[in-house]
């Protein structure tokens, strides 16, 4: 399928893996470019030197286009946002925050520009600070999301910019994937059915969280401290919302979370570690390579595409 997302990054499938932090490794990256979709690199928190690795590792596994998100609350942005235009990266993503002040940066090293948003106020203001496609996410999206379903979302944007626009936040099937082209969508980012990849380095116990999800098992923390993040409810979710309603500082509060992601992916802790994953993933029952999640997504799109007029 080749859309203006497709011909924007030179893939072969208009699918993009959302670059989760801690999960979207150099492993998983490589594994879905390799795949005919576009991988991204989660940089998180990671300062240049640790990325630049990571970088180098996919570049060895792969030739074809891959992505660095960049979350730019983290201390190392602006040196990672360097480090993409040095190393000539196909494109950026981006989130929490606003990345206007790298974008000459990047478009000047080639590196497209794809800000992920939450409303159609940050869709059009990356539109006029250059951005090459927008992702528009919608709150059934893991991890920080912001208040608007991808149902609402994705069409306002698609009407307010003339760049192409990807869906994201709820796809974790072909019906996903042309339910966004069909609200206008050129391409999707898929986060959670990929996260229980077979190239995924996440711990099995958070895998087999996600596949044992049900559809109401997701809960939303952090709208007190201004960062509300989906995962998946367990005793920290439920000791969180209570510190929360306890009326507890920001600060008290981002402390009794600190690493609590990385205790789940890495050490397996889905008691008190953060299961981030988005309300889709009770949709999710198997374990598949990138290439096989990627062909099953696309054959079921296809084929709902052109059955469409039967179902008329």
């Amino acid at each position: 399928m080749k859309t203006r997302v497709t011909e924007l990054l030179g893939i072969e499938t208009p699918i993009i893996q959302g670059g989760m932090a801690w999960v979207a490794e150099s492993h998983l990256a490589a594994a879905v470019s390799a795949a005919g979709g576009f991988g991204i690199l989660g940089s998180a928190t990671a300062p240049a030197d640790v990325v630049r690795n990571w970088i180098k590792e996919i570049k060895e596994t792969t030739d074809k286009p891959f992505g660095v998100n960049i979350m730019l609350m983290s201390p190392y942005a602006e040196e990672v946002a360097h480090l993409a235009a040095e190393e000539k990266i196909a494109a950026v993503t981006t989130g929490a925050g606003n990345p206007g002040k790298f974008v000459k940066l990047w478009k000047d090293a080639g590196v497209k520009v794809m800000p992920v948003v939450a409303s159609v106020a940050m869709a059009k203001l990356m539109e006029r600070a250059g951005a090459d496609a927008i992702i528009a996410e919608g709150c059934e999206a893991g991890g920080h999301i912001g208040e608007i379903t991808t149902m609402a979302l994705l069409p306002q944007v698609v009407d307010a910019v003339s760049v192409p626009v990807i869906g994201a936040g709820g796809v974790g099937d072909g019906r996903g994937v042309a339910a966004a082209f069909m609200l206008g969508a050129e391409g999707v980012q898929i986060g959670t059915r990929f996260v229980v990849a077979d190239e995924s380095i996440v711990h099995d116990n958070y895998k087999e969280r996600i596949i044992g999800c049900k559809d109401i098992d997701s809960a939303v923390t952090g709208r007190s401290t201004g960062h509300p993040v989906r995962s998946i409810r367990n005793r920290l979710t439920k000791e969180y919302a209570q510190l929360e309603a306890s009326g507890a500082s920001a600060e008290e509060i981002e402390q009794f979370a600190a690493g609590a992601l990385r205790k789940a992916v890495v050490e397996g802790d889905v008691v008190y570690g953060s299961v981030m994953a988005g309300q889709i993933a009770g949709l999710i029952k198997k374990r598949q390579s990138c290439k096989e999640i990627i062909t099953e997504l696309m054959a079921e799109a296809e084929l709902l595409f052109k059955n469409a007029p039967d179902r008329i």
